[in-house]
């Protein structure tokens, strides 16, 4: 058996803390006890992870969908980008990239005002054409404003420009489809309907031709633009029937184009035919005689 001389370390023990040497990683001012005035080096905590973020950063809409604050940012546009936006739906050549390029963010601002003018737009125009065409087919004849024509476009228009961009976002989230959020489905729609205020205004002209023309250019330019912003949704979808769908919302852009046309552009000048039949009280003519006359 062999034995082996260890040296003791007994002495080195007794020279005490002085042979004991620490180094300090922390730098020069690194046990400085100011630590809130000195920069924070990169990758400390968590605040280079994005875990943190600055309050003043923090979008105003970050609360709850059911309050105010919450739709604020989304009515934060100025009036350069709206008209600049509901212009550009007008060149169909901008159209498969509008969400892309010129509708990044959102917005709801627009939207609502275009639905809204709209509105305007077509009771306005309607109530002055046809009291254009009461004038030029008897001089003289008071037309009388039909008022439930508004109470009719507002019902259309928002239910058309508000409620079918909501169900169908409703029935693609149902579907597994998740590549826009509601308020890019409502921004689309909405401003998809700005080619029909100025054709509203211009179907004031009592020329029946000039009309359907108008109206089915307005039909090609928006049905254009919202296909093009909505089909390749559609087409991300795993279920290939999901595509179809395209084909009920056109068949939707035609009947609202047919109801514009039928409620609001359906005036034209007759010639009087035969006279007023008296009625007793008065010189009201009976219900049902009118100079001014539907057409389709």
């Amino acid at each position: 058996m062999a034995y082996v001389q260890v040296e003791a370390d007994d002495q080195r023990l007794e020279e005490g803390p002085e042979g004991l040497q620490f180094k300090s990683f922390l730098g020069a001012d690194g046990g400085a006890t100011g630590g809130s005035s000195q920069a924070k080096s990169p990758g400390v905590g968590n605040a280079d992870r994005g875990y943190l973020s600055d309050q003043s950063n923090v979008p105003k809409g970050s609360s709850g969908f059911w309050t105010v604050e919450y739709y604020q940012p989304y009515f934060d546009v100025d009036t350069k980008t709206v008209l600049r936006r509901c212009y550009t739906t007008l060149n169909p050549l901008s159209a498969p990239t509008y969400t892309s390029t010129h509708l990044n963010p959102a917005d709801l601002y627009g939207p609502f005002w275009t639905l809204t003018t709209l509105i305007f737009a077509l009771y306005l125009s309607s109530s002055l054409g046809a009291s254009i065409a009461a004038y030029l087919s008897a001089k003289g004849a008071e037309y009388d404003y039909d008022f439930q024509l508004l109470s009719i476009a507002v019902t259309l228009v928002y239910a058309y420009g508000l409620g079918v961009p909501v169900l169908l976002w409703l029935g693609l989230r149902y579907l597994g489809v998740g590549e826009w959020s509601v308020v890019e489905a409502i921004s689309v729609w909405g401003y998809g309907q700005f080619v029909w205020i100025p054709v509203s205004v211009l179907c004031v002209i009592p020329v029946p031709i000039l009309r359907w023309t108008l109206v089915g250019i307005a039909l090609c330019l928006s049905g254009y633009f919202l296909g093009a912003n909505i089909y390749p949704i559609l087409a991300s979808a795993e279920a290939k029937a999901t595509r179809l769908i395209i084909i009920f919302l056109a068949a939707l852009q035609v009947g609202i184009a047919l109801s514009f046309k039928i409620l609001f552009f359906s005036y034209y000048v007759v010639d009087k035919i035969g006279g007023d039949i008296k009625v007793p009280g008065g010189d009201v003519p009976a219900a049902g005689i009118s100079t001014v006359t539907p057409r389709l």
